[in-house]
């Protein structure tokens, strides 16, 4: 390509002729993805291993990729600093979640899910295989190796959504929803009471083996997944609570949530004072009447665990699998109804507990970025009206029993104010502290 260079005669230039210059244009044949353009998810977690200073797996750095141009660009603008933004365990497990999406081509919601949330989420021990767990966040191929994973598989990476299990439960449950876990549990609770015809006949219709967990194991996974699917209220009641939701899991169904909220107030040392003023809040006597014998269905667990110095949440979530317990709760609960329930659960949500705490979410909150569009999945109902399911649970932790809440103990005193030490308190001059002032006096006389 060539072209004539304008130069303006300036002062004391000389008029003559325009010299002509040749240039050359090349085309830079910069490799592009044409499904995903620049500053996409792929180029954004490229971007990221590189302020991390962390790189990603070597088979996304090939030519072409777009993590790995996102790798690239994010090197040469960080390539200048001496020490990258501190990356620990956390934040390798929140850039490896982020790639499992993006293979996926499943939504992430980058304003919850961060490395302070995965955190939150870690626990020491599966809760569905109840082993230590042991390696690194989704790195060892170890049956106990922890791995995060979705409660509901149709959902967004979301906050609420997101639990962290052993690898051997979180591939147990890979492809499976409610109904099918809950009939390998059944078929696993046949197997182990001897009934092999029933437990073969139900088992031919799956390509793997169901041996690899008990019936416990099966029912805490149809458990979890129950939590963050939304199920009618008769289908919802019929699930035991065999394992509590951990923390910052989200329960969206109602009748689930006053599950979670009784048993988290019988899991106390004090728990027949605070049930006593769950039965006072019902309206009807023959309620109070269901609701005691269910409480007196899992009393002699209760008292088993108390007497043996055991765990009381996992007595209860073992005693939620006795046949017995799951009559009680069923006949209670239907009895009551889905709007009862929901009132029930708003009245004992505003109060705390000791360790764990629970907020009450709309529906509006409570799905804000799970992107559940996928077929098949119920709308939310409107958050501005009061309707059954129209409010979802979220778990937390952390939390103290408030003072004079109908939770605690009528014997229970509030707590005194903390005494203060004596004395002024001492503390070190910082640099950017201001420096005394000298103590103002009478000016000496002048001589």
């Amino acid at each position: 390509m060539s072209y004539k260079a304008l130069r303006l005669p300036g002062i004391g230039s000389r008029p003559g002729p325009l010299p002509e210059t040749t240039m050359n244009q090349v085309e830079l044949a910069l490799p592009a993805d044409a499904h995903e353009p620049a500053g996409g998810t792929g180029f954004r977690i490229g971007w990221d291993h590189a302020h991390h200073g962390l790189v990603p797996p070597p088979e996304l750095l090939l030519e072409g990729t777009p993590i790995g141009q996102g790798w690239r660009a994010g090197r040469a603008v960080f390539a200048g600093r001496s020490k990258p933004w501190p990356a620990n365990r956390h934040a390798r497990a929140w850039l490896a979640l982020r790639i499992e999406a993006w293979r996926a081509d499943a939504p992430f919601d980058l304003a919850t899910v961060t490395p302070n949330h995965l955190a939150q989420i870690e626990v020491r021990r599966c809760p569905v295989r109840r082993v230590p767990l042991g390696g690194a966040t989704g790195a060892s191929t170890l049956p106990n190796a922890p791995q995060i994973s979705r409660l509901n598989p149709r959902a967004a990476y979301a906050a609420g959504n997101l639990v962290l299990l052993s690898r051997a439960a979180a591939q147990a449950w890979q492809g499976l929803d409610v109904g099918e876990l809950v009939r390998r549990a059944r078929v696993a609770e046949a197997a182990e009471a001897g009934d092999a015809s029933e437990a073969t006949a139900d088992a031919g219709a799956s390509d793997e083996p169901e041996a690899t967990l008990d019936a416990r194991a099966w029912w805490r996974l149809a458990t979890l997944r129950s939590l963050a699917t939304p199920l009618p209220a008769a289908e919802a009641a019929r699930l035991p609570l065999a394992v509590l939701p951990p923390n910052r899991v989200r329960v969206l169904n109602t009748v689930q949530a006053l599950q979670v909220l009784l048993t988290l107030r019988l899991a106390h040392a004090d728990w027949c004072a605070r049930i006593g003023t769950v039965a006072a809040l019902l309206p009807e006597h023959g309620l109070r009447t269901d609701f005691n014998l269910w409480v007196g269905a899992l009393a002699p667990r209760l008292l088993e665990a108390q007497a043996h110095g055991r765990e009381l949440a996992g007595a209860l979530e073992d005693a939620w699998l006795g046949e017995r317990v799951q009559r009680r709760w069923q006949y209670f609960v239907l009895s009551l109804g889905e709007p009862g329930c929901e009132q029930l659960m708003r009245r004992l949500a505003a109060h705390r507990l000791p360790g764990r705490a629970t907020e009450l979410l709309r529906w509006d909150q409570a799905l804000d970025g799970w992107a559940l569009t996928a077929p098949g999945v119920p709308l939310a109902p409107d958050a501005d009206t009061a309707s059954p399911g129209g409010a979802a649970l979220a778990t937390l932790s952390g939390s103290s029993t408030e003072p004079g809440s109908p939770d605690s103990p009528a014997s229970a005193a509030p707590p005194a104010d903390p005494v203060r030490p004596p004395g002024p308190r001492r503390t070190a001059r910082t640099p950017f502290a201001p420096r005394p002032r000298a103590t103002a006096g009478p000016r000496p006389a002048a001589r």
